[in-house]
């Protein structure tokens, strides 16, 4: 599933692509993915017909499109869902921007990069469950038009044909197997006062969403620090993994940066909560953080076709991990072969010497009763 890092690349590519426009029409090609909408599939079509997108905003994994009436369209792409923005000018022939440019240098010369560090490519194998994403019309499930920027009102093409940069854009929802979806929500004001998410400034946030922590990137949570997140990871028995993925206490973090921050803070994922002390829980949360803000400069993690911004392009930071994905390679601190075990039903990868495993308690056997 696409974590903090490859949804805030999309919420930026739907800041720059969609924000000011207005939605003109709206199709429906499988009704499955608005399985949260209040009315179903026409009440999704009449409550966002008509209206403008204002932002793009993200909050953890969660993504939504504020609206001038209030509500939003609220966006989770699940394992496999894509939000592609097609007809704008970069997308039909204005040519890469500078940032897509140096990410395709750096896919075309593995040691093009600054200082001439070699790149390790042995994080590129995809994990098993992540297949190939078509972008055939049969994955097509919804298809937003929008109006050019400068006007509200365009003529509505026949068919699914995709409109030129003079007629306006259409935002449309790619997934192959439908974990996700999009609903219209009404906006409510966030507890704390502070902006619901990054893209706006705006102390607002889906009705739905009210339950999702702030993010380690969000500016809200710096200005406090993470000071009740750690009281709450350490009054906890659970695994720290479990915890770390545990969206209603830090959100924004998966599978991925999960292992990646345990590796960076070498700390096992096993060890519960309750058993770290403050300062190495702040350290875990800082690594994890750390590794978030580089995968974000990177793109994200990019899977063959899948976690692709609104333009199609890829991340390429799976070159750079340290821990997921690479069992059975050599740690990149100490040279240790990776291990790989399954924690509370998610794989955790790590280092078995740079992450000791926590013993599990012996339990005392019961002491025989003496006979009568």
């Amino acid at each position: 599933m696409p974590e903090l890092p490859e949804v805030e690349v999309v919420r930026a590519g739907l800041a720059r692509h969609v924000t000011g426009r207005t939605v003109t029409r709206v199709e429906v090609l499988d009704p499955r993915p608005l399985r949260r909408q209040d009315g179903g599939a026409q009440a999704f079509v009449n409550r966002l017909t008509g209206r403008t997108v204002t932002a793009a905003v993200r909050r953890g994994k969660f993504l939504w499109l504020p609206l001038d009436d209030g509500h939003a369209l609220s966006a989770h792409l699940g394992m496999s869902g894509q939000l592609l923005v097609r007809g704008t000018a970069s997308a039909t022939g204005a040519g890469p921007g500078p940032e897509s440019a140096s990410a395709a240098a750096f896919l075309a010369d593995p040691g093009a990069r600054p200082g001439g560090r070699p790149v390790d490519l042995s994080a590129t194998v995809q994990p098993r469950y992540v297949r190939d994403l078509s972008i055939s019309p049969r994955h097509l499930r919804v298809r937003i038009h929008l109006s050019t920027c400068t006007s509200t009102d365009i003529s509505a093409g026949g068919g699914q044909s995709v409109p030129g940069p003079g007629s306006g854009a259409v935002l449309d929802l790619v997934d192959q197997r439908m974990l996700g979806g999009l609903h219209v929500v009404e906006l409510v004001p966030t507890a704390d006062g502070a902006p619901g998410g990054a893209g706006s400034p705006e102390p607002l946030l889906p009705a739905d969403a009210t339950h999702i922590a702030r993010d380690l990137l969000d500016p809200a949570l710096q200005r406090t620090g993470p000071g009740g997140v750690v009281a709450r990871v350490r009054a906890s028995k659970r695994a720290i993994k479990t915890l770390l993925l545990d969206q209603g206490l830090v959100s924004g973090i998966g599978n991925i940066y999960a292992d990646e921050g345990l590796w960076e803070a070498g700390v096992h994922g096993l060890r519960p909560g309750s058993a770290l002390g403050p300062r190495v829980v702040a350290r875990i949360l800082r690594s994890t953080a750390e590794v978030m803000a580089r995968a974000l400069q990177a793109g994200g993690t990019s899977f063959d076709a899948l976690y692709v911004d609104v333009e199609g392009a890829a991340g390429f930071f799976a070159r750079e991990l340290r821990a997921y994905g690479r069992q059975g390679l050599e740690c990149r601190r100490c040279g240790a072969a990776m291990a790989r075990e399954v924690l509370a039903g998610r794989s955790h990868t790590y280092c078995p010497r740079c992450q000791t495993r926590p013993r599990r308690p012996v339990r005392s056997q019961p002491t025989p009763r003496a006979p009568r």
